[in-house]
């Protein structure tokens, strides 16, 4: 229209205006009432104003000093009920708001824009200090019915579009437009103040990674926007680091979309409805598609009294799954991970330095860990300068991840510090192969199509305590430089049904591509025979072993188990394992060449010559585990030491008489003499 050709101001300008045109023309009625000449200024008039709104209208239209603001009022109405490009307009369509909630909403606006308007709005109100919007200004200012009120599920009140503040007993409560709103609507696009706290924008980022689907998903989303009713939540599976987010920001530029990652784990189960609505109202203001992450949104319900946005994103682990929603079609993807090659071209990209180090130790590294395309970034973001550092940084990377899930165990037990037979010991050796060339194996189609779940690799120890099993599996461990967590049974195994199996599928499913050794030391309490079904709980019982047969046989890593009893393991997991080792106690030259090991590994290699014929004896005469060994000539040390003496026999045999005791053992008085003499 002319009459706005030459004003500048935005719609909320013309908002404002239209308030203060209304509210100047109500002040001048107001006014009138209560002259002397107005038939409205008894107090029984008052209570009879049936025809107070057609008194009004004509009163106005006879003011010749008011035709001005009525006829601008006129022109400023008629232009914001005909636009139809600005944020307004668009609001009121997106939420479907009839003319008493834009009333109220523009009036909100109004004053957000001009707090003065309250004093005005006060005495409108015959109050004095009610400066704030309320139903009855609003339904006095635009001449709504009297008594008409915003119901329950107005979208002004399940949007937050309007926020309502409690007000004194017999007083209406005041309403004032949300923040983020008022500032949405003068053009300002930023995140809801709620969110910043728990969320983040997603940046672009760099090229795509080979294999990954971007295209097949963006199709799936074109199909999607042709139909105005669908709506789409995609699960993008991976492990950490694998690449998620990148992804969903790579599909999104293709629509000229940002996405907005919320991590719902740090949003408590009793606030989870308001920040929805929250994630869902900044997706249908600034396009900022919903990004969920964090274990939380897999046991959260989706509210259905808010309306979601026609495109959701999930960030989950390979083994998540989401419940299903009547309202969404659910499309899933796991992103691949980084083949061998592909991984090295990645360091070489993204970590310059990596060009300089030992070509061998940079192919072996790349070999052995699995890393992920997120700590390749992140390496070459904190300049690594050496294989070590990045050692260092993959470890501790591992290390956030399981949590209290595990406890990582540390050691520098090389294989040869390990007595045990050559059965075990070719064992052993073959298992370390294994674990190195199985990676670059297991990328081959072929192999693949042959053992399409068989790609674990899990070895079984079994024998009496104190016979090397634990220090086997560090030893394995410090040569494929690769961490060993040892899974703590205490959060593990639950006295509920089921909830032992969730666990450990938890574990398994966040060490899956991480450059990690498991370790369960005790396994027959988890993975003990089943048993005949006499009442439910056996039933439920077996329900969970074999829920965990189907998760090992799943698992893509490394395993070590350890037990006492290789009796009291389930048949069904001995045929998953690749290898079963039977840890024997050591035989008399198996016993000396322990205590030759612990004596000059603890006491100092000069006491071997005074103390080998001693040792013979007592390695010939005393059966003992490594353990009972080990312990037995540290005890022997300290007991030296505290008489400021040599360290000799009879020291060692005070150690080993408390080693035996502990089981309720000790030596036999013939033997112990006789080694006493010879001493």
């Amino acid at each position: 229209m002319n009459f706005l050709k030459d004003h500048t101001s935005s719609i909320p300008d013309y908002v404002l205006e239209r308030v203060r045109l209304r509210a100047t023309l109500k002040l001048h009625w107001q006014r009138f009432t209560r002259t002397a000449d107005s038939p409205y200024s008894t107090v029984e008039a008052c209570l009879d104003d049936s025809g107070e709104t057609e008194e009004e209208s004509v009163w106005l239209n006879n003011n010749a000093a008011l035709q001005p603001a009525i006829d601008r009022l006129a022109m400023v109405e008629a232009f914001l009920a005909d636009e139809q490009a600005s944020r307004l307009s668009f609001l009121v369509r997106v939420f479907g708001l009839n003319v008493l909630e834009l009333d109220i909403l523009q009036c909100c606006l109004a004053l957000s824009l001009e707090p003065k308007l309250g004093r005005i709005f006060a005495f409108l109100q015959d109050h004095t200090v009610q400066q704030q919007v309320t139903e009855y200004l609003v339904g006095k200012l635009f001449d709504h019915p009297k008594g008409r009120t915003l119901p329950a599920n107005s979208p002004l009140k399940s949007w937050r579009l309007v926020l309502e503040h409690p007000a004194a007993a017999g007083d209406q409560p005041g309403l004032e437009c949300d923040p983020f709103l008022r500032n949405w609507l003068l053009g300002v696009d930023q995140v809801d103040d709620p969110l910043c706290r728990i969320g983040k924008v997603l940046e672009t980022v760099n090229p795509p990674l080979k294999d990954w689907p971007v295209d097949e998903v963006a199709n799936h989303i074109q199909r999607m926007v042709e139909d105005p009713e669908s709506r789409l939540r995609i699960v993008v599976a991976g492990q950490q680091g694998s690449g998620r987010s990148s992804f969903i920001t790579l599909v999104l530029q293709r629509f000229g979309l940002a996405g907005f990652e919320v991590n719902t784990d740090r949003i408590p189960e009793e606030y989870w409805k308001d920040y929805y609505m929250h994630v869902q109202r900044q997706a249908f203001l600034t396009d900022r598609v919903p990004v969920w992450a964090g274990d939380a949104i897999l046991n959260r319900h989706w509210p259905e009294e808010t309306y979601p946005w026609l495109l959701q994103f999930i960030v989950g682990e390979p083994n998540g799954h989401i419940a299903p929603d009547d309202r969404f079609f659910d499309l899933r993807l796991e992103l691949p991970p980084l083949q061998y090659q592909e991984r090295l071209s990645l360091w070489h990209q993204w970590v310059p330095a990596a060009g300089e180090w030992p070509r061998q130790d940079l192919e072996e590294m790349v070999l052995r860990h699995q890393s992920t395309i997120g700590q390749i970034v992140a390496a070459g973001r904190r300049t690594v300068s050496g294989i070590q550092e990045v050692a260092a940084m993959l470890k501790a990377d591992a290390a956030r991840q399981l949590g209290q899930l595990a406890q990582q165990v540390t050691s520098d037990f090389r294989l040869d510090d390990l007595v045990v037979s050559d059965t075990v010991r070719e064992g052993l050796e073959d298992f370390v192969y294994e674990a190195t060339a199985r990676i670059a194996f297991w990328e081959k189609a072929q192999h693949q199509r042959l053992f399409p779940q068989g790609k674990s690799l899990i070895g079984l120890f079994t024998g009496s305590p104190g016979t090397g099993k634990s220090m086997a599996a560090q030893v394995i461990a410090n040569t494929l430089q690769l961490d060993l967590y040892r899974i703590d049974l205490s959060m593990t195994v639950s006295k509920y049904i089921g909830e032992s199996a969730k666990n450990i599928e938890r574990i398994l499913s966040r060490s899956k591509h991480m450059d990690v050794i498991l370790f369960f030391d005790e396994a027959d309490a988890l993975f003990g025979k089943r048993t005949d079904i006499k009442d439910a709980h056996d039933r439920y019982a077996n329900t969970d072993t074999n829920y965990l047969l189907q998760a090992i046989e799943n698992y893509p890593g490394i395993v070590l188990l350890a037990t006492n009893n290789k009796s009291n393991i389930d048949n069904g997991f001995m045929r998953r394992f690749r290898y079963v080792l039977d840890f024997q106690k050591p035989d008399a030259s198996q016993r000396l060449e322990l205590w030759r090991k612990m004596i000059a590994e603890l006491a100092g290699i000069h006491y071997l010559s005074s103390l080998d014929q001693q040792l013979i004896r007592l390695a010939d005469s005393v059966e003992l585990t490594g353990a009972q060994i080990k312990f037995a000539a540290l005890s022997g040390i300290f007991s030296a030491q505290k008489e400021s003496a040599h360290l000799g026999a009879a020291h060692l045999l005070k150690a080993i008489e408390r080693e035996l005791a502990k089981e309720g053992k000790g030596i036999n008085k013939q033997v112990y003499q006789t080694l006493l003499k010879a001493v």
